[in-house]
């Protein structure tokens, strides 16, 4: 069985930065589609970035120009660099992946069918 593992969330002061990295194991094959999303206690999934194997990137309105996704064809492995970090990036983060894409929607968590348990990130004032 393939599992994806979520990692590197801690709490962190406002303006400081964090890595967090989503590992794949128990499979040979690695995903096209990766992606982080976030759910804050209490809200909806919001999706926060995505990466194709071409290395393509697409990101919330709200990461843009702090946030830095990158994906690891060969280790099949995944990275969120986290910069400038706020309060309001406060959440659970999981990393999904997926072989193709059901929808032409980006950030889309319907498209995904592998997921990872959550890692925490608090972002104090």
């Amino acid at each position: 069985q393939v599992q994806l593992v979520a990692s590197g969330g801690a709490s962190v002061e406002a303006g400081g930065s964090l890595r967090l990295t989503c590992s794949v194991i128990g499979s040979t094959d690695s995903f096209y589609y990766m992606a982080w999303f976030r759910q804050a206690t209490g809200g909806q999934y919001e999706g926060v970035a995505e990466v194709n194997s071409k290395g393509w990137t697409t990101y919330a309105e709200s990461a843009k120009g702090r946030f830095t996704t990158s994906k690891d064809n060969a280790k099949n492995t995944l990275y969120l660099q986290m910069n400038s970090l706020k309060p309001e990036d406060t959440a659970r983060y999981y990393c999904a992946a997926a072989h193709a894409r059901q929808y032409d929607l980006p950030l889309y968590r319907y498209n995904y069918n592998y997921w990872s348990q959550g890692t925490q990130v608090t972002v104090s004032s």
